[in-house]
């Protein structure tokens, strides 16, 4: 999503610029072109060469700025050249100067010519970032539309306090950027509720066995990410997800269970309130018919296992929805994915159905990468060819957006 995407990065000067090297490594390998501004005090913590040796391209400096060696002012040809602006970390200093319009170095005057997106990724000690002209300068700034925030967390500080403040860690922030490169800082589902199920269902038969699918929860992940960044205030439901693949501050709900039955229940009381309901949890289809609540020893395993038929999320919430509505469906499928698609999409009276091959490389269960076919009600088709979980999720917004245009164009 950022590959030949020019992103201009500005360092401020505070301890948690060490993290943005992993950022500029990233983003170099992720074939974006990556130019950075180093302020005065970024200095102090990070060098020149540090900076210009990752990127690939020299680093930018006050002392270039006031240079007139340049074909074109410094701060114009960079503030056009950029397609994304970030500024990490952002210090109250700099927020400061933005907030006001002021202007004094290399960075501030390259914000004031640029016209991309900005993203901001404060870092600062928590009494700093608590004072109340800190969150008054936030606030307006912020106001902005073309400003977006990801952070602070909260954490251990380099003061040694926990607390807020805490910068972003590189991989949440290359993924806000890959949303605004997709985006360009559009809010086109602001304030619109987005109801998610992702992850996969454990049906037990005791408390250490299980019936279960190899779901990891990183499409569902996607989704709330991409529908989080464009706005919607999202609600995710899933089934058990690896810690390590969770957001660290995520800007979404997120309501953990282990069964459909719990599944259903949340998904239920979430449900009439949300204007977009995207169905991406592999659910369990059946069940164990008994559950003991102790672990059965081996030899009382029942070697004829009785089964029965789980509550259908999908098609109970079909038969619920309502005209200004629109449900998603997902199909794992393997050979055919369309057909058995196009059924599930008319059975459960769907809008929308995502027809995904699981046998294919790099698609499906516990990959980061997918592919898939959209397939609206009325037939048409979008092939999607094989890219980041997060694209295939901004993509089937776009597709979602489409249909809202549709419903609104029948209605006028």
């Amino acid at each position: 999503m950022l590959k030949s995407k020019s992103v201009l990065i500005g360092i401020g000067g505070g301890i948690a610029a060490y993290k943005v090297c992993e950022v500029i490594s990233s983003l170099f390998q992720a074939g974006a072109k990556v130019r950075v501004i180093l302020t005065e005090t970024g200095q102090q913590f990070i060098t020149p060469l540090t900076v210009s040796t990752l990127s690939r391209h020299q680093a930018y400096t006050d002392a270039d700025f006031w240079q007139a060696n340049h074909s074109r002012p410094l701060h114009i040809a960079l503030g056009e050249e950029a397609d994304l602006f970030l500024i990490a970390p952002l210090t109250a200093n700099t927020l400061g100067k933005l907030t006001h319009g002021l202007a004094d170095n290399l960075l501030t005057n390259t914000v004031l010519a640029s016209r991309c997106p900005i993203l901001l990724a404060p870092a600062m000690n928590t009494e700093m970032w608590e004072q109340p002209v800190i969150r008054r300068n936030w606030q307006q700034l912020t106001q902005n539309s073309r400003y977006h925030s990801i952070g602070p967390g909260s954490g251990l500080l380099a003061c040694d306090r926990v607390g807020s403040g805490r910068m972003a860690e590189p991989a949440e922030i290359i993924t806000q950027l890959q949303s605004l490169a997709h985006t360009q800082g559009q809010q086109d589902f602001n304030g619109k509720r987005i109801l998610i199920s992702g992850g996969g269902t454990r049906e037990h038969l005791d408390p250490v066995r299980f019936l279960g699918n190899p779901s990891t929860g990183k499409m569902a992940l996607a989704l709330a990410q991409a529908a989080s960044d464009r706005g919607g205030i999202v609600t995710l439901v899933h089934g058990p997800i690896a810690p390590e693949l969770l957001p660290i501050s995520p800007n979404y709900q997120l309501i953990s269970v282990v069964s459909a039955d719990q599944m259903e229940a949340v998904m239920m009381s979430h449900f009439v309130e949300s204007e977009i309901i995207i169905m991406s949890a592999a659910v369990a289809d059946v069940k164990p018919a008994y559950y003991t609540n102790h672990k059965l020893p081996k030899k009382e395993l029942p070697t004829d296992l009785k089964l029965e038929s789980v509550t259908d999320i999908l098609a109970k919430l079909g038969s619920l929805k309502k005209a200004d509505q629109i449900l998603i469906g997902f199909a794992a499928q393997t050979g055919d994915i369309i057909n058995p698609a196009l059924d599930k999409l008319k059975r459960k009276k769907l809008d929308l159905i995502v027809a995904n091959p699981i046998d294919k490389p790099d698609s499906g269960f516990g990959t980061d990468t997918n592919q898939a076919i959209f397939i609206k009600a009325d037939g048409q088709q979008q092939p999607i060819k094989s890219c980041s979980k997060l694209e295939l999720a901004h993509q089937l917004l776009d597709f979602v957006n489409l249909e809202k245009l549709r419903r609104r164009n029948i209605k006028l």
